[in-house]
């Protein structure tokens, strides 16, 4: 079977863990070479277990805030591999707090990495792209729903659709894509983090009553989402930029929970 992504290099941002490392693990089954730009404690671990298992990864510790060091990082990884085809900008944080409660500190660190953060290292990437495919990690809370709490990253989050339409409409000519993936509820370590601050005396039952919720009647996984990020990373999807695709079970399917046979 053809590897979709064989000799492809990507850049990965925040792919220690959850969605990025569901998709880090996707591209390296289908072929490619990834570079991880991560600031958390897990990156070495996940590099080391990734290399034991004969894949081509290499990690960057890096804050995507500090753009000298996101170019320095870009800069080796283009050294390194002598190209770059794909960017999935995927680092994202979410605390919740309502509007009237949150601080400026909090305000600013949800843009600083959610939006400024995904600019610093696209602007990075850029220059040593000769063609491909920018992915970046929207999300249904912000572009379609939100729920109370999620003020900030709702806005980063639909932030994120307008950069990814602009940044495609400048981009086309250079034959690099840019899309969007807008998943709802996967089943990482930040919807874990989130359910503790929801409950924090029994955060299981947040996510068994998420899971009723949504019509498939379960959470999504990094590797799902890993799937979707590697068809749009791929000549597969060779015909699409500029949108923004849902990965949710369903979830902003109904108009209701209560209507209907």
């Amino acid at each position: 079977m053809k590897m979709k992504l064989k000799d492809k290099v990507a850049v990965v941002t925040g792919g220690a863990m959850g969605n990025g490392l569901g998709i880090v693990k996707v591209f390296l089954k289908e072929g490619a070479k990834v570079a991880i730009l991560d600031y958390a404690k897990e990156l070495d671990k996940t590099i080391n277990d990734l290399k034991d298992e004969g894949y081509q990864v290499s990690g960057y510790n890096v804050d995507i805030r500090n753009i000298e060091d996101v170019q320095n990082a870009i800069k080796q990884i283009n050294d390194e591999y002598g190209y770059i085809d794909i960017l999935v900008n995927n680092a994202g944080v979410c605390r919740l707090e309502s509007f009237m409660k949150m601080d400026d500190e909090l305000r600013d660190f949800h843009f600083d990495i959610n939006i400024k953060g995904t600019w610093n290292v696209t602007k990075g990437v850029i220059p040593y792209m000769k063609a491909g495919s920018i992915i970046n990690l929207s999300s249904v809370t912000g572009p379609m729903v939100a729920d109370s709490g999620e003020v900030a990253y709702a806005t980063t989050k639909a932030a994120l659709i307008g950069f990814t339409k602009g940044l495609a409409a400048e981009l086309v000519q250079q034959n690099i894509r840019v899309n969007a993936i807008m998943p709802g509820y996967i089943m990482t370590p930040m919807v874990e983090g989130m359910a503790k601050e929801s409950n924090p005396s029994n955060p299981e039952s947040v996510v068994e009553g998420i899971a009723k919720g949504i019509p498939m009647k379960r959470l999504g996984t990094p590797e799902e989402l890993g799937n979707l990020a590697a068809f749009l990373a791929s000549e597969e999807s060779s015909y699409i930029t500029g949108q923004g695709i849902v990965i949710d079970g369903a979830s902003t399917l109904p108009e209701t929970m209560t209507m209907g046979v």
